[in-house]
């Protein structure tokens, strides 16, 4: 049997009467994260998809080709 655990709703921390920081549980963070940089990834891929496709030799791609190490 396994225990759900009650999902718990953000808490807002106040400063001067305004909204100023949001407390969230891990988990929520860090999906929240994950979500955004889905939608950069997509936004990046969209761009890269409007310029044309450039080709080369493999041969030629090698000679300029310098491995990070």
């Amino acid at each position: 049997m396994t225990l759900k655990t009650k999902k718990k709703s953000p808490e807002i921390i106040f400063r001067d009467g305004k909204p100023a920081a949001v407390i969230l549980e891990i988990k929520e963070y860090q999906d929240m994260l994950e979500r955004l940089e889905d939608i950069e990834d997509l936004k990046m891929l969209q761009k890269m998809r409007k310029r044309p496709l450039k080709f080369r030799k493999l041969e030629d791609f090698l000679k300029e080709y310098s491995p990070v190490v």
